[in-house]
C-alpha cells in the first residue's frame, strides 16, 4: 500500500551548524575517518585531482597514494582559489596524522592537520558549503571512488551523510516486502531512480555488498514534481529483514544518490508481498528482465494451496511429512501429472529449497489414476498408461524460523508456479521410517529402490536420539557406592520384568545391588507403582527411573546410566535373565583385571543354542564386515573358552565404565531395530579406547527382539535396513583400518 500522504522533506546535514564549528583554512587540512581502511581529507589550495602521491609525519617518509577531487572556490581569496577532497588508504596506527605533503617531496604543498577529526556529517557539510555549485559533481567522483573495492557499514554512512548533504533527499522508500524466495520487494517515490538494473547498496543492519538491482517505474500523482513511484526486487544476496534497512544508495539517471526510508515505512511479511506486486504491477514499465522477475514475485507463495485452480490436468496430495531432528525430512504423496506439465518440483521453507523431482522414488498408485478416470476435463490429451503418481523423497532443510511455513512449488513449463503447503509431523527419525516403511505394501515392486534411495539416506542423516530423564523415583534406601549399580533397560515392549527381580533378589551377590529400571515415561505411569511395591516386598534397592518419549533397550540403558555418578555399571535387558547364580561377581572380578574395559557374557536361547558369543571383524566380507562367529552353535561350543578379545561387546549385558557412552557419543538415532544399534556403539567404544571381551564362564538367557508385534515381513525389511545402513557406515572404515583380530582359541 502506497503512503498517499506527501512525504516529509529530509533537510540535509546542517550545514551551517557544521560548517560554522569547523572553519576551513589555508595550510590546514581536516580529516575524517570513513572506515578502518579509509580517510577523508578536506582543505584549501591547488591539489590537482586524481591518484596523487603523498608523505604523511613529519620525516615524510611514509608515502601512500590517495584519490584527489578538487573545485573551484566560488569566493576565492588571494591565498585559495581551490578546494579539495581526497581519500586515503589507512597507513598503519603507529604513524601520527599531524602533517601530509600532497606531491613530490621538493614541490609538493605540505598542510598541518587540525587537532580534531570531523564527523561524516560534519565532513560531507564542509564538502558541499565549499564546492558550491560544482558539490554535486564533486561528491559523485567521491562516492564512485568509495564504492570501488570492499565496502563496510561505515563507509555506507558516510556515503550516505555526502550524498544527502549534496542533494537533500531524493525520494523515500515507504514499503518493504520480505518474501519466502528471500527476495526484498521496496516501494517508494524518487526524483533519480531510472527503469532497468541498477546498482546499489543496502544502508543498515546488513552486511554491505554492491549489487544490481532491477528497477520499475509507475506514475505517482501524490509525489513531488519530477518524481515518479519506483518498485524493486533485491536479490536474495543482498536482501535483508525490513527493520535493519534505513535506506538505499543507487547510480541513477544523473549519479549515486540515497533514498532514505520513510519514517512511518510498512513492512509486509512474506505471506503479504505478492498481493502488494500485484496491485502495483499492471501500472509499472521497465525492462522485460525486470517486469519478468517481478511477475515471478507477485506470484509467489502465500500460505494457500493453488494447485487445484491450474488450467491443466495437475493436481498434487500429501500422505505424510515427517520431519526429524535438523530440518531431515520425508515425505511421501502423489503428483497427477499425465501430460507432463510440471517441470521441476520443490519443497521450500525459508529461502532454502530442494529440488525433489530430482531424487524422489515413484511408484504406481493406480488409486490416484482410477479417482480421475471419471473427471472428463482431467483427461490426458494422449492416452497415457503411466500410473507411477506415487512419491516418497527425503530432503534436509533448515529450521533456523520455527514459524516459517513448508510447502511445495511446481513449476510449470510456461514458468507458472503453484503450491501446496504442508505441515510436518515431529518425529525421531526411526519413527517416522517405520510409519513410511509400514504404508506400503511389502509385494509392491519399488519398495527395495525406495528404501535404497530414500529410507536409507534419511536414517543416515538424522542425529542420535539423546534420551532425556523425565523422574526418578526410588523404592527403599538407594545408595550408588554400595557397588556397581545394575542398569536395567525396559524398551517399549512389554516384557514382564518380575520374575528377572525375583531371581536378582534369590542371588546373595545381587540381592543388596542397587538397581536402576529405566523405561519410557508412558510405560512408567502404567507400571512404576506396581514396581515399586515389588522392590519393597523383595528388599531390593532400586530406582525407577522415567525417560521422556519412546526408545528401544539401548536408549533406556544410556538414560538409566545417565541417572548415576558412579565409576562403574552393569548393564541389563530387560529381556534377559540369569542362567545362573554369581554372574554379578565373576564379571565384576574379571572387569577389576582389565581397568577401562568392558566385559559382556554369552547370551543364549532357551533350547542351548547360542544367540551371541562376542562380535569379531572379517575383512575378507563385504557383505557382513562384522560377524558373529558362534551365533545358532550349541551353548557347548564355548564351553572351553576362556576370557576372549572381541571387535565389540554387546551393551544388552556387560559390565563397563560409567562415562564409556558419553565418550563414545551415545546410541545413533538413524537405526530401526536393536542388533546393529547395539554393534554400532561397541564398535564406537572400541575405537574410544575401551577395550572389550567375552566372558564364555558366564551365561545369559534371552530371545531375539520381537519387534513390537511386527510380522515377519516387517521385521525382516527393519534387518535389511538396519545392515545396509550398518554397512554404509562401517565398510569403509573397517576397509581402510584393516585393524588385526584376536580369534577364539
Amino acid at each position: 500500500m502506497l503512503v498517499r500522504e506527501q512525504s516529509p522533506a529530509v533537510i540535509s546535514p546542517s550545514a551551517g551548524g557544521h560548517g560554522a564549528s569547523r572553519a576551513m583554512r589555508f595550510g590546514r587540512v581536516i580529516g575524517c575517518r570513513v572506515d578502518e581502511t579509509t580517510w577523508l581529507i578536506i582543505g584549501l589550495g591547488r591539489v590537482t585531482a586524481g591518484d596523487v602521491v603523498v608523505g604523511l609525519g613529519e620525516d615524510q617518509a611514509v608515502t601512500s597514494s590517495l584519490f584527489v577531487s578538487e573545485w573551484r572556490l566560488a569566493a576565492s581569496s588571494p591565498r585559495a582559489k581551490h578546494g579539495f577532497a581526497a581519500l586515503l588508504p589507512d597507513v598503519g596506527t603507529d604513524l601520527a596524522m599531524t602533517t601530509i605533503r600532497f606531491g613530490e617531496e621538493e614541490t609538493g604543498a605540505r598542510y598541518v592537520f587540525a587537532p580534531r577529526l570531523a564527523s561524516p556529517e560534519e565532513a560531507a557539510a564542509l564538502v558541499v558549503e565549499s564546492a558550491g555549485s560544482q558539490s554535486a559533481a564533486v561528491v559523485d567522483q567521491l562516492v564512485d571512488a568509495l564504492m570501488v573495492g570492499n565496502v563496510t557499514r561505515r563507509k555506507l554512512l558516510t556515503i550516505a551523510a555526502l550524498l544527502q548533504s549534496a542533494h537533500a533527499s531524493d525520494g523515500f522508500i515507504e514499503l518493504i516486502g520480505e518474501s519466502h524466495d528471500g527476495a526484498t520487494f521496496l516501494q517508494g517515490w524518487s526524483r533519480a531512480m531510472a527503469p532497468g538494473p541498477c546498482r546499489v547498496s543496502v544502508v543498515g543492519n546488513v552486511t554491505p555488498v554492491v549489487a544490481e538491482c532491477g528497477i520499475a517505474i509507475f506514475p505517482r500523482p501524490d509525489a513531488p514534481d519530477g518524481a515518479s513511484g519506483f518498485v524493486g526486487l533485491l536479490e536474495s544476496s543482498q536482501a535483508a529483514r525490513g527493520l535493519d534497512i534505513e535506506g538505499l544508495v543507487f547510480r541513477g539517471r544523473a549519479g549515486w544518490r540515497y533514498v532514505a526510508v520513510h519514517p512511518r515505512k510498512r513492512i509486509a511479511g512474506p505471506l503479504e508481498t505478492p498481493e502488494h506486486i500485484r496491485s502495483i504491477l499492471l501500472r509499472t514499465h521497465g525492462a522485460p528482465d525486470v517486469l519478468l522477475s517481478l511477475r515471478a514475485a507477485a506470484n509467489s507463495f502465500e500460505g494457500k494451496e493453488t494447485v487445484s485452480s491450474l488450467p491443466y490436468p495437475v493436481r498434487m496430495g500429501i500422505d505424510s511429512t515427517f520431519e526429524a531432528d535438523g530440518g531431515n525430512l520425508l515425505v511421501s504423496g502423489w503428483l497427477y501429472d499425465p501430460d507432463g506439465h510440471v517441470a521441476t518440483v520443490r519443497l521450500r521453507r525459508g529461502d532454502a529449497a530442494a529440488g525433489l523431482d530430482e531424487r524422489w522414488a515413484r511408484f504406481d498408485r493406480p488409486d490416484v489414476t482410477d479417482s480421475f478416470n471419471d473427471q472428463q476435463h482431467f483427461t490426458p490429451s494422449f492416452r497415457s498408461e503411466q500410473s507411477a503418481h506415487g512419491f516418497i523423497a527425503h530432503a534436509r532443510l533448515p529450521n533456523e524460523d520455527p514459524g516459517a511455513p513448508l510447502y511445495f512449488e511446481l513449476t510449470l513449463h510456461d514458468s507458472r508456479r503453484a503450491f501446496l503447503p504442508v505441515k510436518p509431523t515431529r518425529v525421531s527419525a526411526r519413527l517416522a521410517a517405520l510409519r513410511q516403511i509400514g504404508s506400503i505394501d511389502p509385494a509392491n515392486c519399488a519398495l527395495p529402490a525406495i528404501v535404497d534411495s530414500q529410507i536409507v539416506p534419511f536414517l543416515g542423516q538424522s542425529g542420535r536420539f539423546t534420551p532425556v530423564i523425565e523422574t526418578t523415583l526410588d523404592a527403599g534406601s538407594f545408595d550408588e557406592e554400595n557397588s556397581p549399580p545394575i542398569v536395567i533397560g525396559a524398551g517399549e515392549g512389554e516384557e514382564d520384568i518380575s520374575p528377572l527381580l525375583a531371581l536378582l533378589a534369590l542371588d546373595p551377590e545381587t540381592r543388596h545391588t542397587p538397581i536402576v529400571i529405566a523405561m519410557p515415561a508412558e510405560r512408567f505411569r502404567r507400571q512404576a507403582a506396581r514396581l515399586r511395591e515389588l522392590a519393597r516386598f523383595y528388599s531390593l534397592s532400586a530406582r525407577l527411573v522415567s525417560v521422556k518419549g519412546t526408545g528401544d533397550v539401548h536408549d533406556m540403558l544410556e538414560a538409566g546410566t545417565q541417572a548415576l555418578s558412579c565409576e562403574t555399571v552393569v548393564s541389563l535387558s530387560a529381556s534377559l535373565i540369569p542362567r545362573g547364580k554369581g554372574w554379578y561377581g565373576k564379571l565384576l572380578a574379571t572387569a577389576a583385571t582389565l581397568k577401562g574395559s568392558i566385559v559382556s557374557p554369552v547370551l543364549v536361547y532357551e533350547d542351548h543354542s547360542i544367540r551371541w558369543a562376542g562380535s569379531w571383524i572379517d575383512d575378507g566380507n563385504c557383505d557382513e564386515p562384522v560377524v558373529g562367529r558362534f551365533a545358532g552353535y550349541p551353548l557347548k561350543a564355548v564351553a572351553e573358552m576362556k576370557l576372549t578379545r572381541i571387535a565389540a561387546a554387546s551393551l544388552e549385558c556387560c559390565v563397563m565404565p560409567r562415562d564409556a557412552l558419553l565418550r563414545a557419543g551415545g546410541f545413533s538415532g538413524g537405526y530401526l531395530g536393536a542388533q546393529e544399534k547395539g554393534l554400532d556403539l561397541g564398535l564406537r567404544l572400541s575405537r574410544s579406547g575401551f577395550d572389550s571381551y567375552l566372558l564364555p564362564s558366564v551365561q545369559m538367557w534371552g530371545c531375539d527382539d520381537a519387534g513390537n508385534g511386527d510380522s515377519p515381513a516387517m521385521a525382516a525389511l527393519v534387518e535389511e535396513i538396519d545392515r545396509k545402513i550398518f554397512k554404509s557406515q562401517w565398510l569403509p572404515i573397517l576397509t581402510v583400518e584393516k585393524q588385526p583380530e584376536r580369534r577364539p582359541a
